[in-house]
């Protein structure tokens, strides 16, 4: 049986369990908590790995289609916002407001965000990589490939044998995925099921309707302008190979080694996918883009706020684009909620509750955002080298 079906298997497996016995095998939910540690633990090492390699490595003259691949990142998201603000106003949704929301800190403002994000780039590597920090691990990968582009050939190849190594490592890992989901899938099931999401039924079913209408339709559509070929069939792999492992782990830095290896299943330039991938793990949020839209479209529906269609627009563009500063915050997107709200005037105190909702719905909601973030990385680096293909 090939991953994907495994994974099928181990989901079914998980929901049986916790169905018959809850309780008796509570033991089960560590399989899916050691396995998302242990993706989380080696996804930082592999990406600062990876992108040193494939800099240093790089020989002049060879081509990348980074400027392609960040091009198509920018309009995805943005489209994503646009979705996300179009299906707010075709279907107006309404939320019950309630106190306690979470105690977590939003950013206050754009200002706030993109300071968070230069700090980020320029923390001290080993605390990046402790934390977790892929704006940081990134400009240190970056500045260490170029300046290693000039060492010797031996180098290289201790950087090539100690990538090949870690990748491996990343493969013993990925193998155990279907115990790791069922562990996850029993916790889920178990501990929370659905009725704490039954009062929020149709406020999820529009952001899933919206996420999936990006991943099955606007993506597609970006395939085909820029690369002139059917694009399901890379959609379709995607979601299937990336979307769905992403979907339980609902961490797109955990995803990283999933993606880093279809790119090189569908044979795509390594030079490029070595840093795009872990990239668009960081800035290419369309799932967060239909988040922040979508919940903040409901909270001046239910507050009575009129907004056009325009204004919406610019706002949600801005939100998604900001989102690369927090993208290591705890709660995601959730947590520029409050600061797309108080562009429309809409109060932190009830917005921290909108935010205290997104938890509720969060086993749903942060699976599929994930999910279509994922998949949309190794969508638009595909995407770029078949357009690159085309050209020649």
């Amino acid at each position: 049986m090939n991953l994907v079906s495994r994974i099928v298997v181990g989901i079914i497996v998980g929901i049986v369990l916790a169905l018959i016995a809850p309780e008796a095998l509570s033991g089960i939910t560590i399989l899916g908590t050691l396995f998302v540690g242990a993706l989380k633990a080696v996804a930082p090492i592999l990406v600062f790995v990876l992108v040193i390699n494939a800099l240093a490595s790089h020989v002049s003259g060879k081509t990348t289609n980074m400027k392609m691949v960040l091009v198509l990142y920018a309009i995805g998201t943005f489209l994503a916002g646009f979705v996300g603000v179009v299906i707010s106003f075709i279907f107006p949704t309404e939320l019950t407001l309630k106190t306690g929301a979470q105690e977590i800190a939003p950013p206050s403002g754009v200002i706030e965000v993109l300071e968070s994000l230069l700090f980020n780039i320029v923390t001290n590597p080993v605390s990046a990589i402790m934390n977790a920090n892929y704006l940081g691990i990134l400009a240190w990968a970056v500045l260490l490939g170029i300046a290693l582009k000039a060492s010797n050939d031996s180098t290289k190849t201790m950087l090539a044998n100690i990538s090949d190594a870690v990748t491996n490592i990343v493969q013993w890992i990925i193998s155990l995925a279907p115990i790791g989901i069922m562990g996850i899938m029993f916790d889920i099931i178990s501990t929370t099921g659905l009725s704490a999401l039954q009062e929020y039924g149709r406020l999820i079913i529009i952001l899933v309707v919206a996420m999936f209408f990006v991943a099955l339709v606007v993506n597609p559509l970006i395939v085909l302008l820029v690369a002139r070929r059917n694009p399901y069939p890379l959609v379709l792999t995607s979601l299937k190979e990336s979307g769905i492992t992403a979907f339980f782990t609902r961490s797109s830095a955990a995803n990283i080694p999933v993606n880093m290896a279809l790119a090189e299943k569908l044979k795509l330039n390594k030079d490029t996918y070595a840093v795009s991938i872990p990239l668009g793990a960081t800035i290419n949020m369309a799932g967060a883009a239909v988040t922040i839209s979508v919940l903040t479209m409901a909270t001046a529906h239910t507050l009575g706020i009129e907004v056009d269609i325009l204004t919406a627009v610019i706002l949600m563009a801005l939100a998604a684009v900001s989102a690369a500063g927090a993208s290591g915050v705890p709660g995601g997107s959730l947590l520029l909620i409050p600061l797309a709200c108080g562009l429309l005037g809409i109060s932190d105190d009830i917005a921290m509750q909108v935010v205290a909702i997104g938890f509720i719905i969060g086993v749903v909601q942060d699976s599929c955002e994930t999910a279509l973030n994922s998949s949309s990385d190794i969508v638009f680096t595909a995407a770029a080298e078949y357009a690159k293909e085309r050209a020649k």
